[in-house]
């Protein structure tokens, strides 16, 4: 592997606040999709392969923690520091419901099979929607011992990991039965679990070390020490043999799985990275940071080259025109591009 390369990204403008959350759709026959979290209360869906900007859900009147796509980036979802999570029409931008919630959303996540969203929060309750019955109420699991900071699926739908923003661990429940059945233990609170594509590992973030458990038998495979404080990580999700991670020392580095060595550091944000996902193909990754950008970086050499780089926004890169992408932005409700609102915000 080449050492230390000099990485020039996808620089991708529109947000006024800072991201906090980014999530990669599956590669679907309309390519794939990137949607974004911000504190400005606005997700933003962009073409995954170039980062132009194909539409801005509006809707949320506070900060957006959490967003993501279902497998086929029909429908997307958001969690609100406005007490509620939103399902979106991906093709049109129209919300197409609202779950009210009694305190401020941190994370949602869609089941594997599309039919489920799941919730959590400050209530410290792990909610399970239908959306096939959207006006039904939602199924509760076993109370969190905390407030809840990521969730994601697992086990073709059948279990679910959560983790706190106040204790350490991944805490895993049984969808059957409702009840936590395993505890991941980590000394440092987990800012984020991601589930590997092929289902072998979770991945986890917590203070200064990056892991990797397994998600069958949950051991702990590999754990490494990072150069700082780090909030997110992503495992390459192709061939698994790299990872990213990102985190208050504003660096996006590049590791190799097997032994932690540091393939590259990529520089250019200008405040903490708060997120960082692998393309669902591994060619790409992208981060997200307290200052308002989301960068898109090529994994491999042969992606560098300046015809590459590009404003998220202005669209100088080109996207194929193909008549699925075409039709996701003509039918999208298009707001004024970069033109931020006064909202109101409520943190956590």
């Amino acid at each position: 592997m080449e050492k230390k390369r000099v990485a020039v990204p996808l620089v991708c403008h529109g947000h006024s606040r800072p991201v906090v959350d980014l999530f990669y759709s599956p590669i679907t026959p309309d390519g794939f999709f990137l949607i974004s979290a911000s504190k400005d209360s606005s997700p933003m869906l962009r073409n995954g392969e170039t980062g132009d900007w194909i539409g801005t859900f509006e809707g949320h009147k506070g900060a957006v923690w959490s967003c993501c796509l279902d497998t086929n980036a029909l429908r997307a979802a958001s969690a609100s520091a406005d007490f509620t999570a939103k399902i979106w029409d991906a093709l049109t931008g129209d919300e197409l419901h609202s779950f009210e919630h009694k305190h401020i959303v941190r994370a949602c996540a869609f089941s594997e099979d599309t039919h489920l969203l799941l919730t959590g929060g400050v209530e410290k309750i792990l909610r399970i929607y239908d959306l096939n019955r959207p006006d039904a109420p939602p199924r509760e699991v076993d109370k969190s011992p905390g407030t809840v900071r990521t969730v994601a699926w697992l086990h073709s739908d059948q279990t679910i990991l959560s983790s706190c923003t106040d204790m350490g661990g991944v805490r895993l429940w049984d969808i059957r039965s409702g009840n936590m059945v395993q505890t991941l233990e980590t000394k440092s609170s987990v800012t984020s679990a991601e589930v590997s594509q092929d289902g072998r590992y979770i991945t986890t973030a917590d203070g200064s070390t990056v892991k990797f458990w397994d998600a069958n038998h949950f051991g702990l495979v590999k754990s490494f020490n990072m150069p700082c404080t780090v909030e997110s990580a992503s495992l390459e999700p192709k061939y698994g043999n790299k990872f990213i991670s990102g985190g208050e020392d504003m660096w996006v580095r590049l590791f190799d799985f097997h032994t932690g060595e540091e393939i590259a550091c990529n520089k250019g944000h200008h405040g903490p990275v708060h997120c960082v996902r692998f393309s669902p193909g591994g060619e790409s990754y992208a981060s997200g940071s307290e200052d308002g950008t989301i960068r898109i970086w090529q994994t491999g050499p042969e992606h560098e080259d300046e015809s590459h780089m590009a404003n998220g926004i202005s669209g100088k890169v080109k996207v194929p025109a193909t008549e699925e992408v075409s039709r996701k932005i003509e039918g999208f409700h298009i707001s004024d591009e970069g033109k931020s609102k006064e909202k109101e915000e409520a943190t956590a």
